[in-house]
């Protein structure tokens, strides 16, 4: 378990458990189950340091099912951890870009660096004076808030010609910072308005208009990118 400091509760998972629970609970919100090499390349670890890892978390009841047919899942307390973790890394994204003014493409990896410290007396704390969110900047939904984005859908399920308002960038998108940079650098980012203008699936790419700019992006790309069609 981890060691505690001033605003750490001492039940907290540790900073790598929570890292790994975040991307794991993302994997499973929406995809349904957790790939173990996918997860690896998420966190740039081996693939033997999650098997270690996961071993550690299965002793601590943060995950169940290593090693059985269906894969590892969270446990009660493991979802709970990264429901807490993950909001607790909104609340900072929220904080550096309402009230610092950092810009999106930085908030992620800022916010990374504050998350674990966040007692849960401030927690609640932020939450109020944020006006209780339902998303983060980058337009992903607090844990409970699902139903707030589930409208919104990938640019790659868009057809040429369709217009729509960029609204979610997806998490596994944010943990790619050059990406980010690059979505944000273009105007790909939370309330821009933009249009399909090509689709071509025999090389996997669409090409996006946003105001007079024509962005090209690989689908694999794209598909983290949500807007609300109009």
């Amino acid at each position: 378990m981890s060691h505690s400091t001033p605003n750490r509760p001492a039940d907290r998972p540790t900073p790598t458990v929570e890292d790994y629970l975040m991307t794991m609970h993302v994997m499973e919100r929406d995809y349904g189950e957790i790939i173990a090499a996918r997860l690896a390349e998420m966190l740039n670890v081996t693939p033997a340091t999650v098997a270690m890892t996961f071993k550690r978390m299965e002793r601590d009841q943060w995950v169940v099912g290593k090693g059985r047919k269906g894969g590892v899942h969270l446990t009660e307390s493991g979802r709970s951890a990264a429901y807490s973790v993950i909001r607790r890394h909104m609340l900072a994204e929220l904080l550096l870009v309402k009230l610092i003014k950092v810009p999106i493409a930085e908030t992620h990896n800022e916010a990374h660096g504050i998350e674990h410290s966040i007692s849960p007396a401030l927690e609640e704390r932020l939450r109020k004076v944020l006006g209780d969110p339902e998303v983060c900047p980058h337009g992903n939904p607090f844990p409970g808030h699902e139903a707030a984005t589930s409208h919104w859908i990938p640019l790659t399920e868009l057809a040429a010609g369709q217009k729509g308002v960029i609204r979610r960038i997806h998490e596994f998108a944010e943990d790619n910072h050059a990406l980010l940079g690059f979505l944000v650098e273009n105007g790909i980012a939370p309330g821009a308005a933009a249009e399909i203008t090509e689709v071509l699936p025999f090389n996997q790419t669409l090409t996006i208009r946003i105001k007079e700019r024509a962005i090209t992006l690989g689908f694999q790309a794209a598909r983290y990118i949500y807007a609300e069609v109009t």
